[in-house]
């Protein structure tokens, strides 16, 4: 168990040496989507909605994910050097929500040519065949950043709702964890995702009839 520990303190370290550029590399990137997305959010009609959320993820949670990310979801007690935080693809991310779809889309594109030739990770839909819940990008921000950055396009129906979901859920008190594994709250958070692409879909066709 020392050991194990030892593990995790080196990673804790490692992250307080890394904060200054953590946070100075979020502040970049929320500064640079803002300033590329105002051309975008200035055109918007009152109904329409563009938010970015930047942030640094906080420690604990880059180790637990670090460690979920290795065999057996443990981490090599006899080769503690070997685990670096660097090697997360998104200690530091930006999720831009965006109502209604369309407007998704402009963001999109918008954004695309600064994060050419980024890794595409897109969040798979509740069922085989669906298109994708949200798109994810990984990449370096600036080619002299120490780490990678995440940057999440989703609609802002679907991140209102993780929002909730990632509390009472994904990331829950103690005696709720298990939830996430439970068939019926699976069949339950596919409705809720299925019924708010009904609604964005109704929506936009509703707003298209009555500009003819």
């Amino acid at each position: 168990m020392e050991d194990l520990r030892l593990v995790e303190d080196r990673l804790r370290a490692e992250y307080v040496d890394l904060s200054p550029a953590l946070r100075r590399l979020l502040i970049a990137i929320e500064t640079e989507i803002n300033y590329i997305l105002l051309p975008v959010r200035l055109d918007l009609q009152r109904h329409e909605q563009i938010i970015v959320r930047a942030r640094v993820k906080d420690c604990e949670s880059a180790v637990d994910s670090l460690r979920r990310r290795q065999k057996l979801a443990s981490f090599d007690a006899n080769h503690p050097a070997s685990y670096s935080l660097t090697a997360l693809p998104d200690l530091v991310g930006a999720r831009i929500l965006a109502f209604p779809q369309r407007r998704l889309a402009d963001v999109q594109r918008i954004i695309a040519s600064r994060i050419d030739g980024w890794v595409a990770d897109p969040v798979p839909g509740d069922e085989s065949g669906e298109d994708a819940i949200a798109l994810k990008y990984h990449g370096l921000w600036s080619p002299s950043d120490l780490v990678r950055s995440e940057i999440q396009f989703v609609s802002l129906l679907t991140g209102l709702f993780w929002d909730v979901e990632h509390s009472a859920i994904y990331k829950p008190s103690p005696k709720l964890r298990g939830i996430a594994r439970s068939m019926a709250m699976k069949s339950r958070i596919s409705a809720v995702h299925n019924a708010l692409r009904s609604f964005e879909e109704e929506f936009e066709q509703q707003i298209a009839g009555t500009s003819e």
